[in-house]
């Protein structure tokens, strides 16, 4: 997936007026229900994974464009637009204490849908194991405080989360899909929107392959030898050849407190692979960081530290970057929306409103 620019969400506090909220819900019910009436389920899930359409429909409805609540509101109210899955999808978890209630929000969501126990468990596990990836194997400074889990009556599924960054002030939002998902510790975001970091420790880019390798061999042998390379590498003011060769520095360093305990957990659980580890329970950021500092500098297996933001382009730029606009799926895309909120059960000037910011958000001279 091309990497081609950054968008910016900046944190906003307070809540969506309830006047305006409860014609969200409408509106994103008749925009919904119109995707799945011409494209089918799968398709919503893949257009909410597109995070300029996710932020398209946002605009439509009536959010800000540009703010942290873009995700936060639009989920709600997608949520309550859901709710009870005559559309055959039904919306899981939310802001807060809202997402620590997924796993049993689908449970009940199975339980409706009549899906199987194993892939009700396969679905909790999706939903745990995002959570994780976006909170450790994705170290980007932005702390988790979202998640939204859309399933449909297939057990198709799709996330979108949200974290915050207190001290630059803006917010960052991760699309997964389960469609063609080939791995969780493998590049597996559909997307990530967000502003760009100058250095993130990224264990999911391809380039970490070797450090993955190397954290899972670390834990898999004995938890003292282990401890002993820590405390090799971590010597107060050990310089390393880089330094004296004038080469890059890391600025990494072993947390302040390692969980001994943990890993003797983890050498006798015996981890097969770094999917494995992330998910073993009470793995979090300084473990992942610690594993991966051993890593590099003990076997010489150094992780990613790119920032692995991205865009994903539904139909093109209007200067053909990063390919021409593709006017056939722009125009199915306007025909949809205005669709759906001619069918939406608001008034009459919520409708044109919602046509109006539609035209707004789709530049007259790429329609």
């Amino acid at each position: 997936m091309p990497r081609v620019g950054v968008a910016n969400l900046p944190l906003h506090g307070g809540n969506a007026p309830r006047w305006l909220f409860k014609r969200m819900v409408p509106l994103s019910r008749g925009i919904l229900a119109a995707v799945i009436e011409e494209r089918g389920t799968a398709e919503l899930l893949r257009r909410l994974s597109d995070p300029f359409w996710f932020q398209a429909l946002s605009c439509v409805i009536g959010f800000d464009w540009h703010s942290s609540g873009t995700t936060t509101v639009t989920c709600g109210a997608l949520k309550e637009a859901l709710n009870g899955g005559e559309l055959g999808v039904i919306v899981a978890g939310g802001k807060g204490a809202a997402s620590r209630r997924t796993p049993n929000e689908i449970a009940t969501i199975s339980d409706a849908f009549g899906l199987t126990n194993q892939r009700t468990d396969s679905l909790i596990y999706a939903s745990k194991i995002t959570a994780k990836i976006d909170s450790a194997a994705v170290q980007d400074g932005h702390r988790l405080y979202h998640h939204a889990f859309f399933v449909t009556e297939k057990g198709q599924w799709a996330v979108i989360q949200q974290g915050m960054n207190d001290g630059t002030g803006y917010a960052r939002r991760y699309h997964w899909l389960e469609e063609g998902l080939q791995s969780y510790v493998i590049e597996p975001h559909a997307s990530i929107i967000g502003e760009r970091a100058d250095k993130v420790l990224d264990m999911t880019a391809v380039l970490s392959e070797g450090c993955r390798s190397a954290s899972v061999d670390l834990v898999r042998d004995d938890a003292s030898k282990l401890e002993r390379s820590a405390r090799t590498v971590n010597v107060p003011g050990q310089g390393t050849l880089d330094d004296w060769a004038g080469g890059e520095t890391r600025t990494m360093t072993l947390p302040a407190e390692i969980n001994w305990a943990l890993a003797k957990q983890l050498y006798d659980f015996q981890p097969r692979n770094y999917e494995e580890l992330i998910a073993f329970k009470g793995v979090g950021p300084a473990t992942v960081r610690a594993l991966a500092l051993i890593a590099e500098l003990v076997h010489g297996a150094a992780p990613s530290w790119r920032d692995p933001v991205k865009y994903s382009f539904a139909v093109g730029g209007k200067d053909g970057v990063p390919y021409p606009v593709n006017r056939k799926v722009m125009d199915e895309t306007i025909e949809i929306m205005e669709k759906g909120v001619n069918e939406a059960k608001v008034g009459n000037r919520d409708k044109l409103d919602a046509i109006r910011r539609l035209r707004t958000v789709i530049p007259p001279e790429i329609r």
